[in-house]
Parts: C-alpha cells; structure tokens; sequence
C-alpha cells in the first residue's frame, strides 16, 4: 500500500499523537510503528512549481503578444482589423471559448493529474468569453453607457459554466462579474456621482459582502452549492473587510478632494467598527471553528490595528512602546485563547 505524502508539519503533529496515545496505553507498540510507517514527509512540493510556472507561462505569453502588436506589420494587421464589424469578433471569440471549454474538459478526464495546465486552458476559455460578451455589447450599444448589464450577463454566463463543468476557477470570475456589476450598476442609476443612497464605494460594497456572506449561510446545506460554498465566503468576506479597511481610511467620504481637507481623527469611528467587525468574526472564528472566519478576523484586526497606527501615531509614538503594547495585547489574547483551548480539552478528556 502507497505511503501517505504529508508535510513535515503534519508529520510532526502525527508523531506526537501516535507518542502521547502510545505512551497512554490506547495504542501498542506494533499499531504505532504501523501508523509511523504509514505516511512519509513529502520533498520538494513540484505541484506548487507546476502551479507557479504555469501562472508565469500566462503572464509571460500575455506579455509576448503585447510586444508583437507593437510590431510594424502586426499593428498594419490590426488597422484592417478594426474595421472587422464587432459582432464577428464576438462570434469567432465564442467560438475559440467554446472550443478552449470543449479542449479543457476534455483534458480533464483524460489527464485529471495535470491541474494547472488544465486550468490554464480554462483560464484562457475564461478570457474568450470576457472578449467575447464585450464585443457583443459593443455590437448591441446604442451609446446609453449602461455597460453594466454587461457585467450582469457576464455573471451568469461563468455561474452558469462554473456549475455545469464543476469549475471552481469560472465561479470566481461569476463572483467578480457579480462585484463589478454592483459597482457599475450603482454608479449609472447615480448617473457616476459620489453616493447611492447616501453611501460612498466602499460603504456599499461592505453591504455587498454582508449580502454575499449572508447568502452563503442561507445556501449552505443545498447540494448544489456545496461545491462552490467555501470559495464563496472567502470571496465575501474579502469584499467585505477590504471595504471595511477602505472605509476606516477615507470614511464614507465621496472624493479625495473632500478627504484632504479634513482632519483623519474625525474618522475614528469607522476604524472602530472595521475592529469590532474583525473582532466579531475572530470570535465566531474560535468558537464555532470555523478557521475561514478566524483567520480573516485575525488578519484584518492587525491590518487595522496598524493602519490606525501609521495614520495617527507614527510620527509621535516612542516605536518600542507601540510595538511593546501590540505585543502585550496580542500575548493575553494567546493567553486566553490557550485557556479556553485547555479547558475544552480538559472537559473532552474528562467525557
């Protein structure tokens, strides 16, 4: 039988649990050499290189053609191009996505161990369609602006290609039309002022996030969902607290104008709800378990904690004393946390 592949972190923690069970009696000596034996530390991880070089492969080849339409003949090329009639350009971009889709499914049944390259010609199926569907609404423009129908097409276009070839990578181009069509959608219907009902860009797309968390809990146990339910949430929930971080900068202010000319402590109270919020969902984090939202909650509680500092106390603070409080705050929160991780293994021992 193949050996398990492990981290060395794991192993560590493996090990350690196989030595405290052996050492309590719950296992014998021939069960903890089997277990021992059982997985391997992994060596160097190819699947991240594979991941990494296929990313650069993309960026270099995007790069590539971006200095061959430099080139003399090419951009002559694209002259007689332009006057192609848009609708034929959205035709032949379907036809390629179409293809690039039929291609990569393809390749992943019959080579599902080749992830990346598979999703790179995902990837590019995925900018077919983009190139596509704005090609289409060039073609069916009547000079009214509203390209954010767009970005709503376009979300249903990739949720639907996402949840029909189980692709991950598609849904989250569905979740960033979604974001962008709320963006574009709000700015029209306020022919691009400032405010949508009395809030600035970031303030609304914290209400996004909150709708698009609030969505996740509700379509948590449907069976169709299930798939795309993790990817979903870490989604909303970067909406939500890089709105909120937004927002404990520049307030809901509606231009940089209007914010150089106010004092930044006049904002506190944004700074204050972004760390109530990232405290909140630390909380629920520890005590649900739930690591997604524990680790967003940590994160952004030590991104605000020191965008306050920079914005208000970097030039008068004594450094070591700044840095030594963070430290102290941050040791009785492990303190706590520690306690409260004893004591339910105390209680689960005790069961």
């Amino acid at each position: 039988m193949p050996k398990l592949n492990i981290d060395k972190s794991d192993s560590e923690f493996l090990n350690k649990t196989i030595a405290h069970w052996q050492k309590e009696g719950m296992l014998g000596d021939d069960t903890a050499d089997k277990l021992r034996s059982s997985y391997e530390v992994k060596g160097f991880d190819w699947m991240r290189l594979a991941k990494y070089s296929f990313w650069v492969a993309l960026i270099c080849g995007g790069a590539s053609f971006a200095f061959l339409i430099v080139n003399d003949a090419v951009v002559n090329w694209l002259k007689h191009l332009y006057y192609t009639p848009d609708i034929v350009i959205s035709i032949i971009s379907a036809a390629l996505a179409i293809f690039l889709f039929y291609w990569g499914r393809r390749r992943e049944k019959l080579h599902p161990e080749k992830i990346f390259s598979n999703e790179a010609v995902i990837f590019t199926g995925i900018l077919f369609t983009a190139c596509c569907i704005a090609y289409l609404g060039k073609a069916l423009d009547h000079h009214s602006g509203h390209y954010s129908l767009l970005f709503l097409l376009s979300v249903f276009v990739y949720g639907f290609l996402g949840w029909r070839m189980d692709s991950r990578l598609i849904w989250l181009f569905a979740l960033i039309s979604l974001g962008s069509w709320f963006g574009t959608e709000t700015g029209y219907q306020t022919h691009w002022t400032d405010y949508f009902l009395g809030m600035n860009y970031p303030l609304r797309f914290v209400i996004f996030g909150v709708v698009l968390i609030v969505g996740c809990a509700i379509l948590k146990n449907r069976k169709w969902f299930a798939y795309f339910w993790e990817q979903t949430y870490v989604v909303g929930l970067l909406y939500l607290f890089m709105s909120l971080w937004l927002l404990s900068i520049f307030g809901n202010l509606g231009n940089l104008d209007v914010w150089y000319q106010i004092k930044q402590i006049t904002l506190f109270y944004w700074g204050i709800i972004s760390l109530c919020v990232a405290g909140a969902f630390l909380f629920y984090g520890l005590k649900s378990k739930d690591d997604i939202s524990r680790e967003f909650g940590i994160t952004f509680l030590i991104i605000f904690i020191y965008t306050k500092y920079f914005e208000y106390f970097w030039e008068s603070t004594n450094k070591t004393l700044f840095f030594a409080i963070l430290a102290a705050s941050f040791w009785l929160i492990g303190r706590k946390a520690e306690k409260i991780w004893n004591l339910k293994s105390k209680n689960s021992s005790v069961q």
